[in-house]
């Protein structure tokens, strides 16, 4: 079950649409999705700020390969992007964040009283956020968000987590 090449070569195919790009259907039966957070103001307030499929991918190897790709066609100036792999039942696999050209992947809890432990962090991070937004501090606010949401991103599947950690210290 574990297919992660050693080392990851760079992809000679081209990744998936560029972010503003067109949208190019992905391969529905390709089990592994490479996705990023759709968090435009009007998304957050009409409730679709679902993820945004990049791309699909066979193994997970390549997804986070494909991520790679993603963050080095962002440039080095753009703001950091959530990116996340989920599974064919769009359970999380593996999150992080890409910028400068590199993803950092946040490492899945080990269990379920720290995953408890970083919901909780994330709650008061984002209760945090609010009252920095009531006090006129956009910037406070939103470094509190994204620190809410590489929390959030610990929060991998059950299922993937032994796996995730695997995949994250093979390719260290």
């Amino acid at each position: 079950m574990f297919d992660l090449p050693l080392p990851i070569q760079p992809s000679p195919r081209p990744m998936g649409p560029v972010p503003n790009g067109p949208a190019v259907a992905p391969d529905p039966s390709l089990p592994f999705a490479l996705t990023r957070m759709h968090r435009t103001p009007a998304a957050l307030m009409s409730g679709t700020a679902a993820p945004v499929v990049v791309e699909r991918f066979a193994i997970l190897a390549d997804a986070m390969q494909g991520a790679f790709e993603l963050a080095e066609d962002n440039g080095s100036d753009a703001a950091p992007q959530l990116l996340a792999i989920l599974d064919c039942d769009q359970r999380l696999v593996l999150a992080g964040a890409a910028s400068h050209g590199a993803v950092a992947w946040c490492h899945p809890v080990a269990n379920a009283l720290e995953a408890r432990a970083v919901v909780t962090e994330a709650v008061q991070l984002r209760a945090q956020a609010g009252r920095a937004i009531d006090w006129h501090e956009p910037e406070l606010a939103q470094r509190l968000h994204h620190r809410a949401d590489l929390l959030d991103a610990r929060l991998v599947d059950p299922l993937w987590r032994a796996f995730a950690a695997r995949a994250l210290q093979i390719a260290a």
